[in-house]
């Protein structure tokens, strides 16, 4: 985008935010449109974790690494919870300590800040480890911990305020084209650029568009409990073996394939609902706890307690806490594609799709819109 134009951004979630800031911050006029009161989606339903290193090495890694820093230049300016805790990888069985170990001995070369730790080491880290049976850690140093329903809350009144931007809540778009955008006051828009970031509404606008995508909705359930004693910290975010068949950085590894052999023919109930167990712990000193992935035809509109059950039961192995009391139970519903990392497309002139980061919205977002709008080299990762 050359030039100072008139961009209209299509839903207020974080990638709408994100687009909305990279646009504004290279001059350009912006306006975000949400058809609900505030951000109801999934960039409010998850952990609050900025994860880099679960992320691919290359532009990926890049991505969430230029994410980073803007997440904590965001928090000094907008006076929000963001905290630089890390994350551990716990290993509590053989072959997940030889992934770790796989994984250690190529990362550093690959971009990723990380050591393994002996288990007297991984308890300096985080009094939550479980003990019993832990052979060791891998702790990476690029992990941030954000509150996303207080950062989320946040960001209009920032981005109103520092770059101008309009918001107009309560204004669902009806359709999008090459010029402009309707919305269901009537209200005719003219817009030189339109990025529609509806995350999993698949429906709404362009919906042949998202027919042909290969974009799946997948649908995660989560807890939180109680604040835990004031004294007490988790130290750092953490994330069990389970986690290691999950996210694509550990795809480098060679024993990673004995690793989900085993939890297949072991546990089949947890790959029935995609369970790998994560534990975070936000600003009120309450500990986020999850989480499950169903897909497409699976999701229904009633949570399973059989999948609560199940996390409960896999992060009770691996970590211990002053209360398990849990006061929340949520669930969420994201866009994901089975290959890229963000889906995108300019299906109309000028109207441009961007969805599809999968539970990697927290962590991508940010990276990915800022080289979009830019057109740095991070743009051969939004293909």
């Amino acid at each position: 985008m050359e030039d100072r134009q008139h961009v209209g951004i299509v839903g207020a979630g974080i990638v709408g935010f994100a687009h909305a800031l990279a646009a504004a911050k290279q001059g350009h006029r912006v306006t975000v449109f949400e058809r609900n009161a505030a951000c109801q989606g999934a960039s409010i339903r998850n952990f609050g974790m900025v994860w880099p290193v679960g992320q691919e090495a290359g532009p990926a890694l890049d991505a969430a690494l230029r994410s980073r820093e803007i997440w904590l230049e965001l928090a000094g300016q907008a006076n929000f919870f963001c905290r630089p805790t890390g994350a551990i990888y716990l290993a509590h069985r053989e072959d997940e300590w030889q992934v770790l170990n796989e994984f250690a001995d190529q990362a550093v070369d690959l971009g990723y800040q990380v050591e393994l730790l002996s288990p007297d080491q991984v308890r300096r880290k985080t009094p939550a480890a479980n003990p019993n049976g832990l052979l060791g850690g891998l702790f990476s140093r690029t992990e941030l911990a954000v509150d996303p329903v207080q950062a989320i809350a946040a960001l209009p009144g920032f981005l109103n305020a520092r770059y101008g931007v309009q918001f107009h809540f309560e204004c669902p778009v009806v359709a999008v084209r090459s010029g402009g955008l309707t919305t269901s006051d009537r209200r005719e828009w003219t817009l030189d650029q339109i990025i529609v970031c509806s995350g999993a509404d698949f429906h709404s606008l362009l919906p042949t568009v998202f027919q042909r995508s290969g974009l799946r909705a997948c649908k995660l359930q989560m807890m939180r409990t109680i604040p835990q004693p004031s004294e007490w910290n988790l130290g750092t975010h953490i994330a069990s073996g389970l986690t290691l068949r999950h996210y694509n950085s550990f795809r480098i590894c060679p024993s990673l394939s004995r690793l989900v052999d085993r939890v297949a023919e072991e546990t089949p109930e947890l790959d029935r609902y995609g369970i790998h167990v994560m534990a975070s712990q936000n600003a009120a000193g309450e500990i986020i706890l999850g989480d499950s992935h169903e897909y497409d035809t699976e999701i229904g509109p009633f949570d399973r307690p059989e999948i609560d059950a199940l996390i409960l039961r896999e992060l009770h192995k691996i970590i211990e806490l002053p209360t398990w009391e849990v006061s929340r139970r949520w669930s969420g519903i994201y866009a994901k594609h089975p290959t890229q990392v963000i889906y995108r497309s300019e299906p109309i002139q000028g109207v441009h799709v961007a969805t599809g980061t999968g539970g990697g919205g927290m962590t991508l977002a940010f990276g990915l819109a800022d080289a979009f709008v830019a057109g740095g080299p991070l743009c051969s990762v939004a293909s």
